[in-house]
């Protein structure tokens, strides 16, 4: 991958211009007062009534309704949530954005699955944040930045991967890396992520094993400690030091279990399991059931929710997170 820093990129570029931002969630704020803060011109997007027009007050930004931070904007930022992308585009970006206008979107699920086709006198791209908002936020006020993935997918006016990399730069992302792919690798390469490891995979291995020892009759606090509490341990560990260098940190009867036992758990099955799911994200599946879902009123998600606070390692969990008050404070 092309890996580009702030030496690279001419920052002034951004600058230059106003920046609507379109959602003042955790993303959307982070990369507002980011931005703000490198000296950009940001104007918040919002509806009318919206719940986040006391905190942009309090962070001291502008903020207009979302067809009229559009018209009066260069370059926009489409950080709402993903299933309500199609219909903000639709009914203000399409009609209010200026013809070389600048189109930005922080995933490119949308894009890759065509459920937004830009016009196309519009320059389009995407620059994503390898973090969390609050990630993106604290790093970039202690002098940092998170890496950032970028991707142009239609350059009208010549111009678009130039005035990305200034806004990725603006961003804080050219202080660690700011890294060239595809629209199609950012999107498949994420819902994989997502479903085989960061949440499906860990969340249903951390519920498969605390149901086992607590079904061989172990108390179910010495369970929550041992496979959901040290889980931030381990993955501190393995950011920084890799999983080689994890394993030559611990003890030698753990580093023993890893490589015996943990193939027993993680194995071709597995594997096999993984290669049909990112199949379903290749060619549409994913995206399909999931548009269905959405449409019917989002039953399983529903019933997923209820079905996970209704489980006894929710009950356990806090009860022992209320002995940790700090933990809600440093999350």
């Amino acid at each position: 991958m092309n890996v580009l820093y702030d030496s690279d990129v001419d920052v002034d570029l951004i600058r230059a211009r106003r920046v609507a931002i379109l959602g003042y969630g955790v993303q959307g704020r982070a990369q507002a007062l980011n931005l703000s803060d490198s000296g950009v011109d940001v104007v918040i997007g919002l509806r009318e009534g919206s719940s986040s027009i006391e905190r942009v007050r309090e962070d001291e930004l502008k903020y207009a309704p979302l067809a009229e931070a559009v018209g009066d904007a260069a370059v926009v930022l489409l950080l709402i949530p993903d299933e309500e992308q199609p219909s903000v585009y639709h009914e203000v970006i399409a009609r209010m954005l200026e013809p070389g206008g600048l189109l930005v979107f922080a995933h490119g699920f949308n894009l890759h699955y065509r459920t937004i086709v830009p016009r196309g006198d519009l320059d389009v791209v995407m620059v994503a944040p390898m973090g969390i908002g609050q990630e993106v936020r604290e790093t970039y006020n202690r002098g940092g930045g998170v890496p950032g993935l970028l991707a142009v997918q239609q350059d009208c006016t010549g111009n678009a991967r130039q005035l990305a990399l200034s806004l990725a730069a603006a961003l804080g992302h050219g202080r660690a890396g700011i890294m060239e792919t595809t629209i199609a690798d950012e999107t498949e390469t994420d819902l994989f992520a997502e479903q085989v490891v960061l949440c499906g995979g860990i969340t249903h291995l951390v519920t498969s094993a605390f149901e086992t020892l607590v079904d061989a009759g172990y108390p179910e606090e010495l369970a929550y400690f041992c496979c959901l509490h040290e889980l931030k341990l381990m993955a501190g560990m393995m950011q920084r030091n890799g999983i080689a260098g994890t394993r030559e940190s611990i003890s030698t009867t753990a580093e023993y279990g890893d490589y015996t036992r943990g193939p027993r758990v993680i194995n071709d099955t597995s594997k096999a399991a993984m290669r049909q799911i990112l199949t379903e994200i290749k060619d549409g599946t994913f995206a399909s059931e999931l548009a269905d879902e959405i449409a019917s009123g989002q039953p399983q998600i529903e019933a997923g929710r209820k079905q996970a606070r209704e489980h006894p390692i929710e009950r356990v969990g806090q009860q022992l997170r209320r002995m940790m008050p700090w933990l809600a404070r440093t999350s």
